[in-house]
């Protein structure tokens, strides 16, 4: 405990890319970009969710949900990471730490169970289109996306507490760019195995039950949409789905490469293996954010319209 007690007023260092500083500089320009394209996509979604009346349903209601979500998942980490790319030294506080960790785990986690809802909206929508109204009123799905806030919040706070538990000692270095979990459990020296068990808990219910929900969805989706008789009204009902189901295949895709993966005991494979996920974390945490709004503009006609609504008043304002 006495060395647990010490840990906590220590610092770590953020390895980060320090043993390549030229591409440091060439990372910095690209997330510095990446992230200003985040704020500014996810931004104007919110706001077009918010202001046009027309998007005033349930699919949109998540959608500004999962905009502003990707926005405080990025801002609880980008910052540190530019900044990190600009400092010799790379350093942060245990309880700078701590919040990091709660923060990025919070956001991951209800994002996992926010993508599980929006498809079962998606279900309603197509399948029981006479019940959506009923089925998806306001005083059910605004609990829903609640409740989702709620569960990725708590399942962060019981692993970020379990982890900070841990006493840490000798080396203080964290080969990642920010404080990621599984990175920061790598430097305690005492047994991970509560951690692991429940981290591994956390993955069936956070990860497991809501890529399966959402496969039940889309296969129930899929037999509904090709029943329509015309082609036409199955392009238009298989259109209303694809961005989330894009959305989806890149989240899950990253994400389960991230935390569902076997680990190697060869030293060799364990390097090159802290490389890639530290690559793969960061295209999670900065790609997948920016391509959200991206994929709900371009393949979604009311937000299309609503964003064009929106520039046309504003010009029309100014004039």
């Amino acid at each position: 405990m006495e060395v647990a007690n010490q840990s906590i007023g220590a610092e770590f260092v953020l390895l980060g890319l320090s043993d390549q500083p030229r591409l440091e500089k060439t990372f910095f320009v690209l997330i510095l970009l990446m992230y200003l394209v985040i704020l500014l996509g996810n931004g104007v979604l919110i706001l077009v969710t918010i202001l046009d009346s027309h998007l005033h349903t349930p699919m949109y209601f998540f959608l500004g949900n999962l905009s502003f979500l990707d926005i405080c998942y990025t801002t609880s980490s980008i910052p540190l990471v530019l900044d990190g790319f600009l400092t010799p030294r790379k350093t942060i506080s245990f309880s700078g730490c701590a919040v990091q960790m709660f923060l990025s785990f919070a956001m991951g986690a209800t994002e996992c169970v926010l993508l599980g809802m929006m498809a079962f909206d998606r279900y309603v929508a197509i399948c029981n289109p006479l019940r959506y109204p009923v089925v998806m009123s306001k005083a059910a799905y605004m609990p829903m996306a609640a409740s989702s806030w709620v569960a990725g919040g708590a399942n962060s706070l019981v692993q970020v507490s379990l982890a900070v538990q841990l006493p840490f000692c000798g080396d203080n270095v964290i080969n990642h760019f920010t404080c990621e979990i599984l990175a920061v459990l790598k430097l305690a020296c005492a047994d991970i195995s509560i951690n692991v068990i429940s981290m591994g808990v956390a993955n069936v219910i956070f990860l497991g039950v809501p890529v399966l929900f959402i496969f039940v969805s889309y296969l129930f989706i899929l037999i509904t949409i090709l029943r329509i008789p015309s082609a036409e009204g199955q392009r238009k009902a298989f259109s209303t789905c694809s961005a989330h189901l894009s959305v989806v295949v890149i989240f899950y895709g990253t994400i389960l490469s991230m935390y569902a993966k076997p680990k190697s005991k060869d030293p060799l494979r364990a390097n090159k293996k802290d490389v890639s996920d530290k690559l793969i974390s960061l295209f999670y945490g900065v790609v997948t954010p920016m391509l959200n709004p991206i994929i709900y503009s371009l393949r979604n006609k009311d937000v299309k319209a609503a964003v064009r609504s929106l520039l046309s008043q504003k010009c029309f304002t100014q004039q």
